[in-house]
């Protein structure tokens, strides 16, 4: 009967039924099949229970900050500043890019944002300098997927509510596999400009570099905010999210003006829909997860995938597969509500701590953002740019690659992630 569900599951996804159906769908059928001794009410119980945890109102205010933000001008004033601090060293066009998406993504949290709101001016810039179209929107599609692993993180945060793991730590744990993957395309690039003699930029004058400065200044309080405040102990994640809206705020309407009110309410309207979807999405994966856990469905499928006694090796690279295939097909909170109750008891029984497990799903989700023939990352590009998906995807294998390496390092050495313990301690909000 279990077999049956799971397959009935993936031939509704592959048929593009809502994924809250199938979540829904899926759960129920194992709930009056499998354990008759539940009922409806329970269930809907579950369902409720998994929107209300606190932590959850980080989601609606981090995606209205981002929305804000994308809106406005804070993305050309960080672009300007880091291209006028790096633009003019060897594959420095293609460095800018990355760091611009790996610093935005600590500002928006978000992928498919930070592809809107850098990808067009840098696209166009290093088109000027000889980058090939194909060359260049690979790197922003995979840099921009660095947004996932760099705080503030939407899956991290659901991650988080569902294993209890403090959101905090996981924030400032993913700063290190987010570099990494940084300093990975930062040396392709500039191993890649001298191999095609690609023209270096104009260097700045310290004069301009200043002048950058001072416009893009209020823009680097974000990752201050979110991350020091959380580690200083002044509020949980829940409050830098709203701070971040109050902040994304002042910026866009008051000091930039770059919007107005009128923007702001739109913009609202726009985040209410998405965190509508969203908040579906996680009940019923609440739910969904509930029932799996009841009927001890992880244990069962240790001993049919990872046998009698794995290694801690053999668990994260299975569960890594598992959550990177799931994450190409489907978005990445619905791939966390289905296998995270499935692996996440056996990682810890296998004495993998929590944020490590957290933080490798959480580069799955990233892989899966980038990576054909789903990967949502490919189709905001391609819209955003206007260009067809086979050229889209042209010149995104290095990047991928890069990728891979590192989330392979971090599988096989998982004591890389816990180094942010001896850096930063532990975090004082959950």
């Amino acid at each position: 009967m279990l077999w049956g569900i799971i397959a009935l599951l993936f031939i509704m996804l592959f048929l593009n039924f809502p994924i809250m159906v199938v979540l829904i769908v899926s759960a129920l059928l194992m709930m009056f099949f499998m354990a008759g001794d539940l009922n409806l009410v329970m269930f809907i119980q579950q369902m409720t229970s998994n929107v209300e945890s606190y932590v959850l109102l980080a989601i609606p205010m981090f995606i209205f900050a981002a929305d804000i933000i994308v809106e406005g001008r804070t993305a050309t004033r960080l672009l300007d500043f880091i291209n006028d601090l790096i633009g003019h060293i060897r594959g420095g066009t293609g460095i800018v890019a990355a760091a611009t998406s790996t610093f935005f993504g600590s500002v928006s949290g978000s992928s498919q944002a930070t592809i809107a709101a850098i990808g067009r001016p840098m696209r166009e810039r290093a088109l000027q300098y000889g980058y090939k179209d194909s060359h260049i929107m690979g790197l922003i599609i995979n840099s921009a997927g660095i947004a996932i692993l760099i705080p503030p993180s939407i899956v991290m945060i659901y991650y988080g509510m569902l294993t209890g793991t403090s959101v905090g730590d996981l924030f400032v744990a993913g700063i290190i596999p987010g570099l990494m993957v940084f300093l990975g395309f930062a040396i392709w690039e500039y191993f890649i400009a001298i191999k095609k003699d690609i023209p270096v930029e104009p260097k700045a004058t310290w004069g301009q570099r200043w002048r950058s400065f001072r416009k893009s200044f209020l823009t680097l309080g974000f990752p201050v905010l979110i991350l020091g405040g959380i580690y200083s102990g002044m509020f949980s994640p829940t409050e830098a999210a709203a701070f971040s809206v109050l902040y994304a705020l002042l910026l866009e309407l008051v000091i930039f003006r770059s919007i107005n009110i009128a923007d702001v309410y739109r913009i609202a309207i726009s985040t209410g829909a998405v965190t509508s979807i969203v908040f579906i999405l996680l009940a019923a994966g609440g739910a969904f997860s509930w029932i799996i856990s009841y009927l001890r469905i992880p244990q069962q499928l240790t001993e049919a995938v990872l046998g009698t006694d794995p290694s801690q090796f053999q668990i994260l690279l299975i569960m890594s597969l598992f959550f990177l295939v799931s994450c190409m097909f489907v978005d990445s909170l619905v791939a966390i509500a289905i296998l995270t109750p499935i692996f996440f008891p056996i990682a810890v029984a296998a004495d993998i701590h929590p944020v490590a497990i957290g933080i490798l799903i959480t580069m799955q989700a990233t892989l899966g953002t980038v990576t054909p023939p789903f990967g949502v990352n490919i189709f905001t590009a391609s819209a955003v740019f206007n260009r067809p998906y086979l050229e889209v995807v042209r010149g995104i294998a290095p990047y991928i690659i890069i990728f891979v390496a590192i989330n392979f390092l971090l599988i096989l050495f998982p004591d890389i992630i816990m180094v942010y313990q001896t850096i930063f301690g532990s975090s004082k909000g959950g």
